[in-house]
This record gives structure tokens, C-alpha cells and sequence, in this order.
């Protein structure tokens, strides 16, 4: 499956549509989209707004109607239900109705709470995204998964709620420090693997694009996570366990672009891809500037232990893996291959 970069008349944004039926949306990215929310808001009908922000005033765009800003902080250790229930007393408190809207402007943890809260406030408000990072922007925003995270785990409370909307405004990233570039390479190096194609030379809008198209079309062929969806996961099952087992000392696009080598170092050990493809893994996730080792310290008992916590796990240790016949969910995987993977990182 390759996703091309949509096309587009000179000087407008890109547009990806989210096909779901009554429930599409549009994806815009580009220079200055943010601008665009007042005439997103109107198109909804919303009459009024609450607006979740990770970003200073000066990036925080207006709405166009009545509104109450709430700010927010980035980072996995505010995704959590008591962040949820406080979004959802800011709303109540507001008076925020199933006609009125929320926005989120911030990074992928904002996306994630605010997305989360906006489904379960009145069973549901419509949600309109502003992603401000490169990791929110290339995966978060799109797709309407929304979750937070338990002691336990990684994502395990959550609902799938699709925006209404979702803007990337592409100059939002002249503002994120070099980290924040590498946790968004992460995502854009594994969909190298799941059919984006090599992006590594291509402008960030076209690799933006490029990613979110790809998502676009998995989605609405499986938006509920049953079959294909699966592939988005490319890299997350050993990428959340690095997450927790670091205690986020790794961020997200980082722990992927490892679990991304790894990945490939599985189906190696499996025999499902030859070793020039466990190659590519290596080196695709190393031309981003990501990380391909583990972090020292990391223990592999509590690696595999959290990954048996993974979402996708319902049949013993299970993985998105490259094969034969291109990317699939691989259930059951032996603990043995999983560890003989492991140490060769």
C-alpha cells in the first residue's frame, strides 16, 4: 500500500480526506492552516468553544466565537484520567453543549486527552485538532484513537472519537527543539516499513502528507482496529513497553523508531524477512538520526512483561510484523524469539 502525496493547486494547502462516510473529515497542512479554524468552526456550527492549549497565546489561534482557552502541558505524565475529569469540569463549567466544539492545540499527549475528553463529555462533543508537533502532526491527530494511560500501561483507557477536523500547520514547527524532530522521525521512519515509501528526502510537508495519507486510507478501511489497522502499530509493542520501562525517559517517536529495528530483527529471527530486509530496518531508523539500541539499563523481563500488557495481545506475545506477504499482526510469537531478538540489540 503506498500512499502518494496529494496533490494540490500552487500556494493551497495539502488536503487528505478521512473517508468515513457522514463522518469525514479534512486533514489540511501547510503554512499559516491554522488561520483556518474560525472558518472550520462555522462549517461545524458550533456556537461556542473551549480551547485546549499546549502553546503560547501567540500560537493559540482564535476561534472566532465565544471561547474559553484552558491551558495544557504536553507530556505523558499528564495523560491520565484526572486530567480527563479535569477537561471535563472545564467544560462543564463553561457550559459547553453537544452544540458547542473543543479544540486541542498542542503536541500528541494533548491530542490524545483532549480527543478522549471531547468523546466522553455528553457522550461526545464534536473535536477539532491543531497538532504543533511533528509527532501529532505525522500520526496523533488523525485516525480518532484517543487514550491515556494507567500505572499498569500504555493507551489502555480510551475511545475512538474522530475529529471534525484536523489542522497542521506547518509553521508550528519552527518552534519545537531537535528532540521533538527526532520523536517525530520515529513515526515517518516506520511508515517506511507499513507503505508510505522513502520519505527521508522529501520536504516535511510532503512527508507529513505522505503519512497522514497513508493513515487516511488504513483508517477507513478498518477504523476499529479489527484487521489492517493493525499495521499503524508497526514498532509500538516493544516502543510503549521502552516508554513505560523508562518511565518516559524515552518519548514516544523514539521508543518506535527502536521498536521499529527491533521489529525487524523479529521477523529475522522468525524467518519471515531476509537479513538484507533486518538490514533496512537498522538502517532506514539510523538515516533519521534515531537511536537503534536499546537504552542501557533496560531489563528484558520487564520488557517482555509489558508487552504482554500490549493491547494487541490477546493470544499470547504478539507483533505487527514484515513478511512474506508484506505487513501483518503475528500472534503467539515464542517468548525465546522475542529474547534472542532482544539481545542482539
Amino acid at each position: 500500500m503506498h500512499a502518494p502525496v496529494p496533490d494540490r493547486p500552487a500556494g493551497e494547502p495539502a488536503r487528505v480526506e478521512v473517508a468515513l462516510g457522514e463522518r469525514s473529515y479534512p486533514v489540511l497542512i501547510g503554512p499559516g492552516v491554522r488561520h483556518r479554524l474560525p472558518a472550520e468552526v462555522a462549517r461545524i456550527g458550533a456556537q461556542r468553544v473551549v480551547v485546549v492549549s499546549a502553546r503560547p497565546p501567540e500560537w493559540t489561534p482564535d476561534p472566532g466565537v465565544p471561547h474559553r482557552v484552558v491551558p495544557a502541558r504536553d507530556g505523558e505524565h499528564d495523560k491520565n484520567l484526572t486530567t480527563v475529569e479535569q477537561l471535563c469540569r472545564a467544560f462543564a463549567e463553561f457550559g459547553l453543549t453537544r452544540t458547542d466544539a473543543v479544540v486541542s492545540c498542542g503536541g500528541g499527549t494533548t491530542t490524545d486527552v483532549v480527543g478522549l475528553a471531547a468523546g466522553l463529555y455528553h457522550r461526545g462533543v464534536p473535536v477539532i485538532h491543531l497538532p504543533t508537533s511533528l509527532l501529532a502532526q505525522v500520526d496523533a491527530s488523525v485516525g480518532g484513537k484517543t487514550a491515556v494511560n494507567l500505572p499498569e500501561g500504555k493507551n489502555l483507557v480510551g475511545v475512538y472519537w474522530q475529529p471534525r477536523a484536523v489542522l497542521c500547520d506547518t509553521e508550528h514547527l519552527r518552534t519545537l527543539p531537535q528532540r521533538e524532530w527526532r520523536n517525530g522521525y520515529g513515526e515517518i521512519a516506520r511508515a517506511h516499513f507499513i507503505g508510505a515509501g522513502d520519505l527521508y528526502d522529501r520536504p516535511v510537508a510532503e512527508q507529513i502528507a505522505a503519512s497522514v495519507a497513508l493513515k487516511a486510507r488504513v483508517v477507513a478501511a478498518d477504523e476499529r482496529d479489527s484487521g489492517l489497522r493493525h499495521i499503524l502499530n508497526y514498532g509500538h509493542t516493544l516502543g510503549h513497553a521502552l516508554e513505560r520501562a523508562t518511565d518516559f525517559g524515552l518519548r514516544h517517536g523514539e521508543a518506535v523508531g527502536v521498536g521499529t529495528v527491533f521489529a525487524g530483527r523479529l521477523a529475522g529471527v522468525l524467518g519471515r524477512i531476509p537479513a538484507d530486509r533486518v538490514a533496512e530496518h537498522h538502517d532506514v531508523v539510523a538515516g533519521y538520526g534515531l537511536d537503534t539500541t536499546l537504552p542501557g539499563g533496560v531489563d528484558h523481563d520487564e520488557l517482555i512483561r509489558l508487552m504482554r500488557r500490549d493491547k494487541k495481545a490477546t493470544s499470547g506475545l504478539s507483533f505487527v510484523l514484515d513478511g512474506p506477504g508484506g505487513v501483518e499482526l503475528v500472534t503467539r510469537v515464542p517468548e525465546v524469539a522475542v529474547r534472542t531478538a532482544l539481545s542482539g540489540m
